[in-house]
């Protein structure tokens, strides 16, 4: 009689280590997505060339967001090299306030944002004919986001990077004689 109790004890805890083993096995959700993505649209450029920054807010909360200013600035590895040479041309998205200046821009996007949407701001700066180049020269931007939701009541910001390399323009071919 002992022997069947000890089996029905020993099947009920494998059982129960089995059973709890496979919910520690399932797979971890995933974490939300960060309120803010910065992208350039090219990742090397050459003196005279433009660049676009894209600037894209998800509101990753569960309320809607009544307020969302952003800035973009130079980092200060790149106001340290002052042969590097370039300026923002325009400014444009879902935006109420899209103004850039020279070496930086501020922006405030349309609102209401519900939870899950974006907003999308594009910025394009050209890199002066004469600006250095090379394998260390890289023009690089921080960019400072702040919102708020819940009727105002809650905030949040963070600081986002992105950059561009500045590659060195490749000389032309020389033309063949024949």
């Amino acid at each position: 009689m002992r022997s069947q109790r000890f089996r029905r004890l020993g099947l009920s805890a494998t059982l129960a280590l089995a059973a709890g083993l496979t919910c520690m096995a399932q797979p971890a959700s995933a974490a939300p997505a960060a309120p803010m993505t910065v992208t350039v649209d090219k990742a090397t450029a050459k003196p005279g060339d433009t660049v676009t920054v894209t600037l894209t807010f998800t509101n990753d909360q569960t309320t809607n967001a009544q307020f969302v200013y952003q800035s973009i600035q130079p980092t200060w590895n790149t106001t340290q090299d002052p042969a590097l040479k370039y300026a923002f041309k325009t400014c444009a998205g879902d935006t109420v306030q899209c103004d850039v200046a020279n070496q930086s821009g501020t922006l405030r996007y349309n609102v209401p944002i519900l939870p899950g949407a974006t907003r999308t701001a594009k910025l394009t700066y050209q890199i002066a004919a004469d600006s250095a180049c090379g394998p260390s020269r890289k023009i690089e931007f921080y960019s400072y986001l702040y919102f708020e939701y819940q009727g105002g009541q809650a905030k949040k910001d963070g600081v986002y990077q992105t950059s561009t390399d500045v590659a060195c323009a490749t000389p032309a071919p020389a033309a063949a004689h024949k």
